[in-house]
């Protein structure tokens, strides 16, 4: 049975907000859910990160999935929106970062997405889809990506909540799974209210609309989802501390009876 995932659901301040949206996501079968805090630095003035609130402060009881007998797991995740190469994570191993367990840039320029696929040391690329993409996706970035083992994110609220978005968010889904083939590309919310939210089975039959295959759009909702919070788990742990200890040489055997052994720096060979 598929371990179905949303990786995008807004945080907000709001603890009625959130238990329903948590309580709904249980509702349709989603196993793991990542609340998700944007941050949007500006150049004028420094802005501090976010920091992930405990999940026993947004709501007093996990809701059980659907479906199984264990309560819903929920992730922090960050969204940087990278408008100047100076917004780039450079340490993503710094404890503001440690904090969440996913890592996500919004490039807003071609020039940026270039980086966030080649350099950034991220786990998703967030698409946008409220607007036309004022670039074009091109083959090489991309599958530097996806050989970096990143992947790609469309969500689908704005399409449910305006009629221009929705023609956004199938344009800009079509043209970046025409350029990736459907690799690594997963297919989440971003939902600010439980009625923004749709089953695994609805969001798949959306990945057909976006140009995925009927496999892919299956894997966007499960393992690809998967893959990613591996890829995180790889990430985080990446600059640990490795040990070493010098193994003792065994020390040689006897020589047959009989003879003896001449020892150079070079070779040993027996004398007679």
């Amino acid at each position: 049975m598929a371990v179905f995932m949303d990786l995008n659901l807004m945080f907000s301040a709001d603890r009625t907000r959130i238990s329903k949206l948590l309580e709904t996501a249980a509702h349709l079968g989603f196993s793991t859910v990542a609340i998700n805090y944007t941050f949007e630095p500006t150049a004028k003035q420094k802005q501090e990160i976010p920091v992930p609130k405990p999940i026993n402060e947004l709501i007093d009881q996990l809701p059980v999935v659907q479906g199984r007998s264990r309560p819903i797991r929920v992730l922090n995740r960050l969204t940087v929106v990278v408008s100047d190469p100076s917004h780039y994570v450079r340490r993503p191993n710094a404890p503001e970062y440690r904090r969440f367990d996913l890592l996500a840039v919004q490039p807003t320029s071609e020039k940026l997405f270039h980086a966030a696929c080649m350099l950034y040391d991220i786990d998703i690329i967030c698409i946008s889809v409220t607007e036309k993409l004022p670039f074009f996706f091109k083959r090489a970035p991309i599958n530097g990506a996806i050989d970096r083992g990143v992947v790609f994110e469309v969500s689908y609220s704005a399409a449910i909540r305006d009629s221009t978005m929705r023609r956004y968010t199938i344009a800009n889904a079509a043209s970046l799974t025409d350029s990736c083939k459907g690799k690594n590309v997963i297919l989440s919310s971003a939902a600010e209210k439980a009625l923004e939210l749709r089953g695994p089975y609805d969001i798949t039959n959306l990945g057909l609309l976006f140009g995925l295959s009927d496999g892919d759009a299956k894997e966007a909702v499960s393992s690809t989802c998967r893959a990613a919070l591996l890829h995180a788990e790889t990430r985080k742990t990446a600059s640990g501390i490795v040990y070493t200890a010098r193994s003792q040489q065994e020390a040689p055997s006897d020589p047959p009876e009989g003879q003896f052994w001449c020892r150079s720096e070079h070779a040993q060979h027996p004398r007679f």
